[in-house]
């Protein structure tokens, strides 16, 4: 083997073990303490799509204009280097109001997807709803599009914010 294949072989193990290194604290708390957005996956299969950040009261006054509704979000990301397809995964609340997902997510990269009317980007996507979804008090569920639980995260419930 080459010097300088050698010094990428080690710069590219040394990178991966930085970025595992810095990921290992968020994933053993379980919490996801992020401004009361608790995070529990229960029985969900271990997946490279994970849900991230949920804004689920909108900034300012919650009048029911598409602005107001947009301002309510969930994030979705792909952990993985590798494309992943998700046509007909769905997201879901508590109350059975589901998203139903048709596009590819590129590795390494997240769709925010918005509670009302837009038109739909590679980082935004929208539910084209007039009323709003996620609740002070709600779960969201990701499954894939056979139906099996990929992650879920909850907020606002008693017991430490999980269900």
């Amino acid at each position: 083997m080459s010097r300088s294949a050698r010094r990428i072989t080690a710069a590219v193990l040394a990178s991966g073990a930085l970025v595992a290194a810095a990921a290992l604290p968020a994933v053993a708390d379980g919490r996801g303490n992020d401004h009361g957005h608790g995070h529990g996956r229960g029985n969900a299969q271990h997946s490279a799509v994970v849900l991230g950040k949920i804004q689920y009261n909108s900034p300012g006054r919650d009048n029911g204009s598409n602005r107001s509704l947009n301002g309510e979000w969930v994030t979705v990301t792909n952990t993985s280097r590798h494309a992943v397809n998700l046509r007909g995964w769905t997201l879901r609340d508590e109350s059975h109001r589901t998203y139903r997902f048709d596009l590819r997510l590129p590795g390494r990269s997240s769709v925010r997807v918005h509670t009302g009317v837009g038109r739909d980007t590679r980082t935004d996507v929208y539910q084209d709803l007039r009323r709003y979804v996620w609740d002070s008090q709600d779960t969201a569920t990701l499954r894939d599009a056979h139906g099996h639980k990929v992650d879920s995260k909850s907020w606002g419930h008693r017991h430490g914010g999980r269900r």
